[in-house]
């Protein structure tokens, strides 16, 4: 039996390598591309090597995301195709010459969308239970943007890696005793990475290497769609495309800038609070809706700087306070010291993105709340059925009210927890912070107690062991 379940998996892995293998003899192929009736031309050493990684790692990774299967297997194939139009991107690099600036970032724009929709993805399904596996792809992917990365490319996958690991663990947590398959899918996603670092240290050290000979490539290389005209754009006003702003010319960064730049886009907390009136809240006046145009969408994160032409003017976005389905949406809301959300249902979500200088305060027991990218912000809260997330913070303030069993803190540089009573035996899980502290009464008032930031890790004969250190005063 176990000799058949090994054959089945090796007939497994051979047919997702035909499909990929197949798959090129379908896609529209660039000037100089590598299949001429059905043969292959001679490939750069480059080409073959990063064919090696998407037969190899690639692959293993989709098979492990099939056999999880739903919404895992359907990211894994948007992340195929990311990395099956990156190949085409390094092909082109070895046969031809770098472009000028304003013609590559229109190259680059592809891969740009292609990394846009993983991240989408994981936007739209924030109630899947495969929500790590989905955020740890989402917040890593940006990592194909390395093609414009220079001098240290390398260095930048990596940064990206250690971003999904905070949500791998996450996974291994929850699946290492009692679903292996989740254990192999952490493994073989990782490794795609890893394996990508080594491939960029070998041909790529200090940026995409550019063939020294043959036509410069240009805009015309970029194939229209197979069938059909293209898709109508979006309703106006919209988002400005994602290259429309000119480069700054003989900058060394603008590659880096030009594939992202629509990517990236205490004690007293409760004091001066007050109701928020029906005629304030949007959900409830579609005339306030109507003010706020594109400008109350969320953008999507990436861990990628935007670029700093002086040309792209300042986007005024529009304080949102609104129930979308099972989300609260909390955008935008600055110096507003008394938002309060008192209509909350068990399924409710609160998402509270870029606000500063703000209070809010949650009446009644929800699912779950996200802070994301704020600043200076109080947050109150009865009771949470299942986490609060702080990510890409500074300077919050948290109260609990009631219950809430698990707090995590992410990317986030001064977060002060103020547990109740009740709370005391809540999990709190950080990451990448600073100045996190968590507050616990005691006889009437509060006492401080800091979360280490600084770890020894020694080996006991066997295994690593780690525990939290103290600098000497």
């Amino acid at each position: 039996m176990a000799e058949i379940e090994s054959l089945v998996e090796r007939l497994e892995m051979a047919v997702v390598r035909l499909e990929s293998v197949s798959s090129k003899f379908h896609e529209p192929a660039l000037p100089g591309g590598d299949i001429v009736n059905g043969v292959n031309e001679d490939l750069a050493p480059c080409v073959d090597a990063y064919d090696a990684l998407l037969s190899a790692a690639v692959v293993e990774y989709l098979k492990n995301s099939k056999a999880i299967g739903e919404d895992v297997e359907k990211h894994a194939e948007m992340v195929n195709a990311a990395f099956q139009e990156q190949r085409g991107f390094v092909k082109l690099a070895s046969t031809h010459q770098q472009p000028p600036e304003a013609d590559l970032a229109t190259l680059l724009r592809p891969i740009s969308v292609k990394i846009q929709e993983i991240q989408n993805f994981r936007e739209k399904n924030r109630g899947s239970k495969m929500f790590n596996h989905l955020s740890a792809v989402s917040e890593s992917i940006p990592a194909l943007g390395w093609i414009a990365v220079a001098p240290k490319p390398g260095p930048y996958v990596k940064e990206m890696n250690d971003a999904a690991t905070f949500y791998t663990n996450r996974v291994l947590k929850d699946y290492k005793d009692n679903d292996k398959r989740h254990v192999d899918w952490v493994r073989s996603y990782l490794q795609i990475w890893t394996e990508l670092q080594a491939y960029i240290k070998e041909h790529h050290t200090t940026g995409l290497v550019w063939s020294k000979s043959g036509p410069f490539a240009s805009v015309s290389l970029v194939a229209p769609p197979a069938d059909g005209p293209c898709p109508p754009p979006p309703p106006p006003p919209g988002p400005p495309p994602i290259f429309d702003a000119d480069p700054p010319k003989n900058s060394s960064s603008t590659m880096h800038s030009a594939l992202f730049a629509e990517l990236n886009q205490g004690e007293a907390i409760t004091r001066g609070l007050r109701h928020v009136l029906d005629g304030q809240k949007t959900h409830k006046n579609p005339e306030l809706r109507s003010q706020g145009g594109v400008a109350r969408q969320s953008p999507t994160k990436s861990h990628t700087p935007s670029p700093t032409s002086p040309k792209a003017p300042p986007q005024n976005h529009f304080p949102v306070l609104e129930l979308e389905g099972k989300k609260w949406r909390v955008e935008y809301q600055d110096h507003a010291n008394s938002l309060v959300i008192s209509e909350t249902e068990l399924k409710h979500v609160v998402y509270a993105f870029k606000c500063s200088n703000s209070t809010l305060q949650i009446k009644g027991k929800i699912n779950s709340i996200i802070v994301d990218n704020c600043k200076k912000l109080g947050l109150v809260f009865d009771n949470v059925v299942g986490i609060v997330e702080v990510i890409n913070s500074r300077d919050i303030q948290i109260q609990v009210m009631g219950k809430v069993p698990t707090i995590s803190v992410n990317k986030t540089e001064g977060c002060h927890i103020y547990l109740s009573e009740e709370s005391l035996h809540c999990e709190i899980v950080s990451a990448k912070t600073s100045e996190v502290n968590i507050l616990v009464p005691q006889d009437g008032d509060y006492k401080e107690f800091p979360v280490p930031e600084q770890y020894k890790t020694v080996w006991d004969g066997s295994k690593l062991v780690t525990e939290p250190t103290e600098m000497a005063g």
